[in-house]
């Protein structure tokens, strides 16, 4: 091989070289830092783009899509003294290459260091029931804190979140004892508010029953009471239209005297003064159609009627 085929291959391999450090295709959302002789010089878009070969060198490829980072759990000592594990995510997204790699040296790094120390100083103000219930307010504390510090290295963070809050065990124990305790406590206030609620119910039921069955033993005596006084006028009616006289009602009157007297406990009955006159006119009635020298008399005593022979003489006695 001659030294001029050498020569020529030589400079086939500088051009080829040279072409590829000349053409330079960034991937979308994707930016890169350009130094000519170690001093920042522009940032390369998406696309394809033609640099100085050996002069121009890419310093750094960034990722400008979001990013999530988790970070490991930290160590947190609330207001009450409690040492509380706390893990973070953080959402963030590059804005400025050129920033993120001139203005801070790593930025993963310092997002996580910002985040720990901001947290801790959150979380200092806040006793351990707080912590564990504002979960929201700590996530919106901490995104603006670390939004504000990391604008000027070319990092917007979007969103922070508390994966989980871990209290210590023993705290633990108590809050799931406590929990149960409440839960108990509700249970017997619901049972005992049913149970009441079920007694008050059947009291108002037993009272509505007994107004309904007053209200209808009320207007069934009324109902009696009416039945009665109308029976009472149509029998008033009837005899004042029969026009009777003292000798039927006198009659009328002895028909109900074995009535009257009836039963043991009927041991006083009293005659109405209106009877001796009607009795006097219907035993003058009676007389007319009695035969001489014959009849009875009527005693009442002890609550019965009893009838007494009419007394007769003896012989050879004569009378005073």
């Amino acid at each position: 091989m001659t030294p001029i085929i050498i020569v020529l291959v030589i400079l086939v391999i500088l051009v080829f070289i040279a072409l590829i450090k000349t053409v330079q295709v960034i991937p979308q959302a994707s930016a890169a830092i350009v130094e000519r002789f170690g001093r920042y010089t522009r940032t390369l878009s998406a696309g394809l783009n033609i640099v100085v070969p050996f002069i121009d060198r890419i310093r750094n490829r960034i990722d400008l899509r979001e990013q999530v980072v988790p970070f490991p759990p930290q160590p947190v000592i609330t207001q009450d003294n409690l040492v509380v594990n706390i893990d973070t995510v953080i959402y963030y997204q590059v804005t400025d290459a050129r920033a993120a790699t001139y203005e801070v040296a790593s930025y993963i790094q310092a997002i996580e260091q910002l985040t720990v120390t901001t947290l801790r100083n959150i979380i200092g103000g806040m006793d351990l029931e707080r912590t564990l219930t504002s979960r929201e307010e700590i996530n919106a504390a901490l995104r603006g804190v670390l939004d504000e510090a990391t604008g000027k290295w070319g990092i917007r963070v979007n969103r922070v979140e508390l994966k989980a809050i871990e209290p210590p065990t023993s705290i633990q124990d108590s809050m799931e004892k406590q929990m149960r305790a409440d839960r108990d406590k509700r249970a017997a206030i619901l049972t005992a508010e049913g149970i009441r609620q079920s007694q008050i119910l059947t009291a108002e039921g037993e009272k509505a029953s007994a107004v309904l069955r007053a209200e209808g033993d009320a207007k069934a005596a009324a109902l009696r009471a009416e039945g009665e006084a109308q029976a009472i006028r149509t029998v008033f009616e009837s005899i004042h239209a029969g026009d009777p006289d003292q000798k039927l009602l006198a009659y009328q009157y002895l028909q109900m005297l074995p009535k009257i007297a009836e039963g043991d406990a009927n041991k006083l009955w009293i005659v109405p003064s209106e009877l001796g006159d009607a009795l006097k006119g219907l035993g003058g009635a009676i007389g007319n159609f009695a035969p001489p020298g014959g009849g009875n008399a009527t005693s009442a005593g002890n609550g019965t009627a009893k009838t007494v022979p009419p007394r007769r003489e003896a012989p050879g006695i004569e009378n005073d």
